[in-house]
């Protein structure tokens, strides 16, 4: 984890830069780990997302969106009681630990002032929020509860006194002297477990990556290593992801133990926002939406087998030709056959060979040609309704394949849409709506150049852009010969080269193509877009097309939903 004591040191002065002084506006708990807490510092309102999510464990300024529960949980309730409109005025660290501390101002109910520290312990699935009575150092609350029973050395509940996580009697990492480097024994091939063990604050990425740029392997080295990256950390912070084939790393720094792709931030908050938001959202999405997903990839499995099954019987339905040859060649040799024969060779003219055809015993050779020729009618409708259900299958399989490319993108309300189009089609049961119905689809709107783009992500999205929104001489965008989104440009005037490759990018990035380069993208008019009868929803075709191809930009889509705030 790269959210060690170093990076809470400089996550704790990017916090003190930004929100000290601050007045606490609102209180939100957006779910069992994560609380977001509004403050007006510096003449702006900042949102300060806290998470204690066992994987996703941080706490920075975020400008990305969460959804606010309309019941705020009993611990949110507490602290809005206590800190709504309490002043900051200090944000400090447990010595090099990853534990940040509130000092929060605040009128109590008669008046008088009152000071409680917000306490975050930021330590992976051991992480924890308690609100302290600084006065008594006794706990008021914590999400969790740390009972005696499960912790004899400290106890996080309600009443009992706060005591910080036990320390381990490192050493400083910022508080290094030369000496301090003559501990380690250099021939070790694990030094980067001894410098995490004796250093505090020091995670393993971040020993690695001292060790990487050490050119020396002795006391003298290590430490001019360290000295140097001390100072670079001081004077160029640079917060950097990289991303590499199988994983990405965020750091302070750009990381140079690793080869791959460096995308550097101008601040902490937003390079967090960037590596966790998509992860964590992303997972709050499939929690709520696992059963939809199952489902929909149950009817896309069901479906195709369904297919492999009709693509046999088909084969077998071909070769019902056979038995109107058979039907034939009986009429034309019974002269030569009698009731009681159990079958005869003929010479069979289309094959150029002969065939031995079965006969029943118990029929005469007209009944028996007859019987031959009501099976080839038979199959014959088999083969027409064959092609029929292939057909509907095959729609299916779109369909659903198309489904699942939009609920790995999907936003809750999007969802939500989804989950309600599958009931208006009878494919799940109508459940007791705790959610009133919205009145038209949240389809998403950019603004570029003066041209709105309209993006819709399910097909009640794409029904209602392209067949009640879009005017006529709008145009319309999508990825070619794949499952996408709709995407509507209304311009101002002449489309812009910039409109184009910008809209492109949007219907790449929300398709089956998004992560793929240079990727197909029809456009052309509204008017040359027709609905296909009778087909499902956002089915469409269309004419007059032009393509662009286009590399999805996932940072363009990120600036233009930052611009949407």
């Amino acid at each position: 984890m790269a959210f060690d004591g170093i990076f809470t040191h400089y996550m704790v002065r990017e916090l003190k830069t930004n929100l000290l002084k601050g007045r606490i506006n609102k209180i939100y708990q957006v779910s069992n780990y994560e609380l977001i807490v509004v403050i007006r510092a510096n003449q702006k309102t900042q949102k300060l997302l806290i998470s204690i999510h066992p994987n996703y464990a941080r706490l920075h300024i975020t400008e990305s969106d969460y959804p606010y529960p309309q019941e705020p949980p009993m611990f949110c309730m507490l602290l809005r009681k206590h800190l709504e409109g309490g002043i900051i005025n200090d944000i400090y660290q447990k010595d090099n630990d990853r534990v940040v501390v509130f000092h929060i101002e605040h009128m109590n109910e008669i008046g008088d002032k009152d000071v409680k520290l917000l306490i975050v312990e930021v330590m992976g699935k051991h992480s924890n929020i308690v609100l302290v009575k600084e006065k008594t150092n006794i706990i008021l609350d914590s999400i969790k509860h740390i009972s005696p029973f499960l912790n004899s050395f400290r106890t996080l509940q309600p009443g009992a006194a706060y005591i910080y996580p036990p320390g381990h009697d490192k050493v400083n990492f910022f508080e290094a002297e030369k000496e301090n480097f003559s501990q380690f024994n250099y021939l070790d091939t694990n030094l980067n477990k001894q410098l995490v063990q004796y250093f505090e604050g020091l995670s393993p990425l971040c020993a690695k990556e001292l060790l990487h740029r050490t050119s020396f392997f002795n006391e003298e080295g290590l430490y001019l290593s360290y000295l140097s990256f001390i100072n670079e950390l001081k004077q160029n912070l640079n917060p950097s992801i990289l991303y590499t084939p199988k994983k990405a790393y965020f750091y302070l720094l750009p990381l140079k133990q690793m080869e791959g792709e460096i995308k550097s931030f101008t601040s902490i908050g937003k390079m967090l926002d960037r590596f966790y938001f998509n992860k964590e959202n992303h997972e709050r999405i499939k929690q709520q939406t696992q059963d939809l997903e199952k489902f929909i990839k149950n009817e896309l499995e069901k479906n195709k087998n369904k297919l492999n099954n009709l693509e046999t019987d088909l084969l077998m339905a071909k070769e019902a030709i056979k038995y109107k040859v058979f039907g034939e060649l009986i009429i034309s040799n019974s002269y030569q056959l009698t009731k009681g024969m159990t079958s005869f060779t003929a010479f069979n003219y289309e094959t150029n060979k002969e065939v031995t055809i079965e006969l029943d015993p118990l029929l005469t050779p007209i009944e028996n040609s007859q019987k031959y020729f009501t099976k080839y009618q038979k199959s014959k409708k088999a083969f027409s309704h064959l092609h029929e259900q292939m057909d509907l299958t095959k729609q299916e399989i779109n369909y659903f394949d198309t489904l699942l490319e939009q609920i790995k993108v999907a936003s809750l309300n999007d969802a939500i849409e989804i989950r309600q189009e599958l009931v208006e089609g009878r494919y799940l049961k109508r459940y007791a709506s705790k959610q009133k119905k919205s009145k038209k689809p949240q389809y998403e709107t950019y603004m570029v150049d003066d041209a709105q783009i309209f993006v819709g992500k399910n097909n009640l999205q794409n029904e209602y852009i392209t067949h009640k929104l879009a005017h006529k001489n709008d145009y319309f965008m999508h990825v070619k010969d794949m499952p996408g989104a709709h995407v509507i440009i209304r311009p101002v005037q002449d489309l812009s080269e910039k409109v184009i490759r910008t809209a492109a990018s949007l219907a790449a990035y929300y398709s089956k193509g998004k992560l793929s380069s240079s990727v197909p993208v029809d456009y052309t008019l509204v008017k040359n877009v027709k609905k296909i009868p009778g087909s499902k929803l956002g089915l469409v075709t269309y004419d007059n097309q032009k393509t662009i191809f286009i590399d999805p930009d996932e940072d363009m889509i990120h600036a233009l939903k930052n611009k949407l705030k």
